[in-house]
């Protein structure tokens, strides 16, 4: 296999956008822009991948590397915005040494599909000279450069406003996305010159260069649904694009076996991996690094991040889980907040208003309502009775709270850690715990109630004689 190497575009500044950010790092479905051509890229095997960065450069850097912390980059700056041509001619020295293919991408153009990619360095292959382009064919092709053909054959890109009316009958453009030779690349952008209508270096410029130096027909082609290559220059097309990745995602979900209740609403991020037979209802959200299982139930308005969510549980609606795991037939929910460092065994039922955080929960333990769990580890069988809620910070560290198996907490109770409560033992309701509590031992700690017989018709008695008297 030929070897391959990637420069994606991400030095613009978008000023269409009327933002302060740079373009490329405009989310949508939960990632900058830039970051579905840069992914392609890497689904492809690229060996290098070079983004080429200008405005806000150091941001752009900072975001990408979060998102792709272990992929092979290799930034490049373009300090002048002076065309595409120049813009891939900043990444010479990042490949410098390579030899092989450069496919050239734009880092807001988030629709294109890794099969589309494999179709360009097939026909880069079959037609066996220096390059090979993606085109397009558009109702109105207004503004973009046409692909002009020679007995069928791509000759040469011509832009927009240099072409003759004749060429701007001609509804086949060009997407700018193209599979390059390393030698010939850099060998033809060093004779680019800005001759044209905008003064900039035209990477169109290539097109016709490959097309003169092979035999007719060398230059590849491979032709791509008009959105799909759709680039981003404003809010409304932002919104525009995510719509077209929602569906996409959400069907290919769906015909995987899984059941989603109302495909407009549901939010699923690229990447995340869900289970046959799992019901996803209106207006979830799933983000980048979730998994869950199969046959598992997800209510209308939960939120899920980075979560793993195992076979056959049950999450109510508008739960929120961040970075938890969750085992096999749990039930969470409603409204419960399941925070990082969250890992529940089997069977956990965990309900409303329940909050958890860096908390171990063993399995068929439960803590059905208004519980704020938090640096604890619970063992396995235990019952938290309703308002308990673990005092794990002192104003400077965190400390742990340990619940040993088949632990029954009463309702109302503070556990101030570090605390330990033993295998089977009770807390009686209303209870502040501050010592550790032995293996079935009953700690209560509350103030003895005291009853005043007649007390309510002796106040009433006080009153009226005061309303007398005044």
């Amino acid at each position: 296999m030929t070897a391959l190497a990637a420069v994606v575009l991400c030095a613009g500044k978008g000023t269409r956008m009327k933002s302060e950010k740079a373009k490329v790092l405009h989310p949508i479905l939960g990632r900058p822009i830039c970051a579905y051509p840069l992914n392609r890229a890497l689904e492809l095997g690229a060996s290098s991948v070079v983004p080429v960065v200008g405005h806000q450069a150091e941001a752009v850097e900072k975001t990408i590397r979060a998102f792709f912390p272990d992929a092979p980059l290799h930034f490049a700056l373009q300090r002048e915005q002076r065309g595409t041509a120049d813009a891939v001619r900043s990444a010479e020295e990042a490949l410098k040494g390579y030899s092989g293919r450069v496919l050239i991408l734009y880092g807001d153009v988030p629709l294109l599909r890794r099969e589309t990619l494999q179709a360009l360095l097939a026909a880069h292959d079959k037609a066996g000279g220096a390059l090979a382009l993606v085109s397009t064919v558009l109702e109105d092709p207004t503004g973009y450069g046409r692909v002009i053909r020679e007995g069928g054959k791509v000759a040469r890109i011509v832009e927009h406003k240099d072409a003759t009316p004749e060429q701007r009958a001609v509804r086949e453009c060009n997407a700018g996305i193209y599979s390059v030779d390393a030698d010939f690349l850099w060998k033809a952008l060093a004779q680019i010159k800005p001759a044209n209508a905008q003064g900039e270096y035209y990477l169109t410029d290539l097109v016709e260069m490959a097309a003169k130096q092979g035999p007719v027909g060398s230059v590849g082609s491979v032709e791509a649904d008009a959105t799909e290559t759709a680039g981003v220059n404003d809010k409304v097309e932002l919104a525009a694009r995510a719509r077209v990745l929602q569906q996409r995602i959400n069907e290919a979900h769906m015909r995987a076996g899984v059941s989603i209740q109302d495909p407009a609403t549901a939010y699923i991020e690229e990447g995340v991996i869900i289970g046959t037979d799992t019901e996803v209802g209106p207006s979830v959200t799933l983000s980048s690094g979730t998994i869950i299982g199969k046959g598992v139930t997800i209510g209308q308005g939960s939120v899920i991040t980075a979560s793993t969510v195992a076979d056959g549980t049950v999450i109510k609606p508008y739960s929120v889980l961040e970075e938890a795991k969750v085992g096999e037939r749990n039930v969470i929910g409603p409204f419960a907040r399941l925070r990082p460092g969250t890992e529940l065994a089997e069977d956990v039922h965990l309900g409303n208003f329940v909050e958890t955080k860096k908390a171990q929960i063993g399995k068929g333990s439960k803590a059905n309502h208004l519980t704020y769990l938090g640096d604890a580890k619970i063992g396995a069988g235990c019952n938290v009775g309703a308002g308990t809620i673990t005092c794990n910070y002192d104003g400077v560290n965190k400390h742990v709270t340990e619940l040993g198996d088949g632990v029954f907490i009463g309702s109302d109770t503070q556990l101030v850690a570090p605390v330990k409560v033993g295998d089977g033992a009770y807390v009686g309701a209303g209870t502040t715990v501050t010592k550790n509590v032995p293996p079935g031992s009953l700690a209560v700690s509350r103030t003895p109630q005291v009853t005043k017989e007649g007390w309510v018709a002796a106040k009433k008695a006080r009153k009226a004689s005061k309303v007398q008297a005044g």
